[in-house]
């Protein structure tokens, strides 16, 4: 159960940045879309931090149970 944990944590640093990364890459350069990325980015950013530090922790073995 460990080595899957750890290997889940690594899944979690990878979908952090590439999820950031696919949403900026369907963005228009119009106005109405940097404000909705200013938005998403108030929004997701946190998250997308959330799952790196679990993925972080989950890769060290911190959830050894």
């Amino acid at each position: 159960m460990n080595s899957v944990k750890k290997i889940l944590g690594i899944v979690w640093m990878i979908t952090a940045p590439v999820q950031m990364g696919l949403h900026q890459m369907a963005a228009k350069p119009s106005i109405d879309t940097k404000i909705q990325w200013g938005v998403f980015i108030g929004i997701f950013l946190p998250i997308a931090i959330g799952l790196f530090i679990f993925g972080y922790y989950a890769w060290r073995g911190e959830y050894k149970g």
